[in-house]
């Protein structure tokens, strides 16, 4: 690929990136708020407005990690994601490299909740649990961690579904399975 074309492509993932990470930035809904405060955060809305903040950021990065089309896109994501979060005016300037460690840690649990495959426990429940153990909920009931997870499972959902659109969608023929595909073939 010739510098040109290398370049348009580069420049081409940038905005991909930009668009995708402004879909992770809308504000959760406030019906999810007030579950989350009712649930979690003993009433605190704010709390619950950033943790669903996380939530959702978090999301859009382990669905780049995890549904991208192309290696580079998660790395994408995350400069793009870590540009936006440097200028959110809803952080003080002086709490964003705070902002971003509290993330760095969710998005850690969030992944570790989605990779830990023990049969104790469904999945929405574990990422419920890390939604809820993050708001200062530690002895959740059933049903508030069924909440809990359906929000965050519904974030994922969410998340791959605005990376589809800002990155495209795989496109295979019927008789090829995934699996067969090899790079450069």
């Amino acid at each position: 690929m010739g510098l040109w074309r290398r370049w348009q492509a580069e420049r081409a993932g940038r905005e991909q990136a930009s668009a995708f990470v402004r879909a992770l930035l809308v504000d959760p809904p406030e019906s999810d708020v007030r579950q989350l405060a009712e649930i979690g955060t003993r009433g605190d809305a704010d709390h619950a407005r950033w943790e669903l903040r996380y939530v959702r950021r978090a999301g859009g990065m382990l669905a780049a990690q995890r549904d991208a089309l192309d290696d580079r896109t998660a790395s994408l994501v995350s400069s793009a994601l870590a540009r936006a979060v440097r200028r959110d005016p809803r952080v003080a300037t002086a709490r964003r490299s705070v902002a971003a460690r509290q993330f760095n840690i969710r998005l850690s649990a969030y992944a570790d909740a989605l990779d830990d495959k023990s049969a104790s426990e469904r999945t929405g429940d574990r990422l419920g649990r890390v939604l809820l153990g993050f708001a200062g909920r530690l002895d959740p009931a059933p049903a508030d961690l069924e909440v809990a997870g359906a929000i965050v499972t519904a974030f994922l959902a969410e998340a791959s579904e605005a990376l589809r659109r800002s990155f495209g969608e795989a496109a295979l023929p019927e008789d090829v399975a995934p699996s067969e595909i090899r790079s450069g073939g």
